[in-house]
């Protein structure tokens, strides 16, 4: 797992060749991260399969729980597919946006 600190969240990237074993490990190493909005990088993968992204769901819900962004980049399905209580958008510019408008709908306690 790669991660570098931006200015309100933590990018996260997968240096490991499985989404499955990805999404295994930050699942298990989740309290390093709990208190932090989260980006998933997931770009380059250009094929990455509805299952696939599914995998993120308990994560996502975990910690959004906890009032944290949860958003994953990734433009290989159509979002019509993917469930709304996933947030999965196409490029890390909208993972920013969406992060700056539910920091803004929990400050004004939405």
């Amino acid at each position: 797992m790669k991660t570098i600190e931006k200015n309100n969240y933590l990018l996260i990237e997968n240096d490991q060749d499985s989404i499955t074993e990805f999404t295994s490990y930050l699942t298990t190493h989740h309290n390093d991260f709990r208190k932090k909005n989260v980006v998933v990088n997931l770009e380059e993968y250009t094929e990455l399969q509805l299952d696939e992204i599914l995998g993120f769901l308990e994560l996502s819900n975990v910690h959004k729980n906890g009032k944290r962004s949860f958003v994953i980049v990734n433009n290989a399905l159509h979002m019509d597919k993917v469930p709304e209580e996933l947030m999965v958008v196409p490029t890390l510019q909208e993972a920013e946006d969406v992060i700056q408008m539910e920091e803004v709908q929990r400050d004004l306690g939405f």
